[in-house]
């Protein structure tokens, strides 16, 4: 059966979609969100839920499309994104623009009915990604510190919708993911050095795959794992894990260790694609783990 020009077009503009708005990253953040929206509730209200994943959708796409617009000239540069829709001419920046704006508009809106505080966080992730973030990856590796902050929103912004409050517990669900960005982000930025080197992307600490990088991609890891501990031992108010969850959170957290001092060890791109790879599974697993122990506890 042959696919007819129209057929064609239409697939081409779905596509461009979910590039600009970066349909993957942005549902792995609606997932966080969601999460964080089950630790905090006493009761589901799948009406709340269902607006939040849309809000934090158009939230992430938001951020994403004006990242493009910004970096149109510089993912020319770069093999893994000189194909995306506005460098290679299948979008236009008003386009783009257009896209980026209503997304703003429509998300902020969507999260204000909410309540007023997850609107706010919201729109401080924009912000902070667009208009901090995004200038300070050609200038600076403390870029990668700044992302930290609005790519570590997600979580406890659910806990927020949930709640209209912002205190311990989505605090430290902020400083869980906080923390767990830069092994994440310093594995992409060493696996992709040569690349991020042709945009003049500025991604590791030390600016270059070496001893000091490899040390605070340690470092880091294990503020991770510590911080994600924290909830077994009751000092953060209604956010709690039972010690057998946090075994379990520990074990992952060993194995993403491993996979940290092998980088250190090895100093290869396929260690640093793993450390990437086992970093996705370890915040994914932890979330399932810290919602499923909360209902098991409910349950029984």
């Amino acid at each position: 059966m042959s696919v007819t020009p129209i057929n064609t077009e239409r697939i081409s503009v779905v596509q461009d979609f979910k590039e600009i708005t970066k349909m993957r990253l942005a549902l792995s953040v609606v997932f966080s969100s969601m999460a964080g929206y089950l630790l905090g509730v006493d009761v589901i209200s799948w009406s709340t839920l269902l607006l939040l994943a849309i809000g934090g959708y158009f939230m992430v796409g938001a951020s994403n499309a004006f990242n493009q617009i910004i970096e149109k000239d510089l993912d020319k540069l770069m093999d893994r994104t000189k194909n995306r829709p506005i460098p290679s001419g299948r979008m236009s920046v008003n386009s783009a623009f257009l896209i980026a704006t209503l997304f703003t508009i429509a998300g902020i809106s969507v999260l204000y009915s909410i309540n007023p505080k997850t609107a706010m966080f919201g729109a401080i992730s924009i912000f902070i990604y667009v208009s901090l973030y995004t200038p300070l990856k050609t200038k600076t590796p403390l870029s990668v510190f700044v992302g930290a902050i609005p790519g570590a929103i997600p979580f406890m912004l659910g806990w927020v919708a949930a709640t209209n409050e912002f205190g311990i517990e989505p605090g430290t669900l902020f400083m869980i993911q906080f923390f767990w960005q830069f092994p994440h982000f310093w594995a992409i930025g060493w696996f992709l050095f040569e690349d991020y080197k042709k945009g003049g992307f500025f991604m590791l600490p030390t600016g270059k795959r070496d001893q000091g990088t490899a040390i605070q991609v340690i470092v880091y890891t294990i503020w991770t794992i510590v911080t994600s501990l924290v909830p077994v031992f009751g000092v953060t108010g209604k956010l709690y894990l039972t010690p057998v969850s946090g075994v379990i959170i520990l074990f992952l957290g060993l194995i993403l260790l491993k996979s940290a001092i092998r980088l250190y060890k090895v100093r290869d791109a396929k260690a640093a694609k793993q450390l990437m790879l086992m970093s996705v599974l370890y915040i994914t697993i932890l979330q399932v783990i810290y919602v499923a122990d909360k209902f098991i506890r409910l349950w029984i």
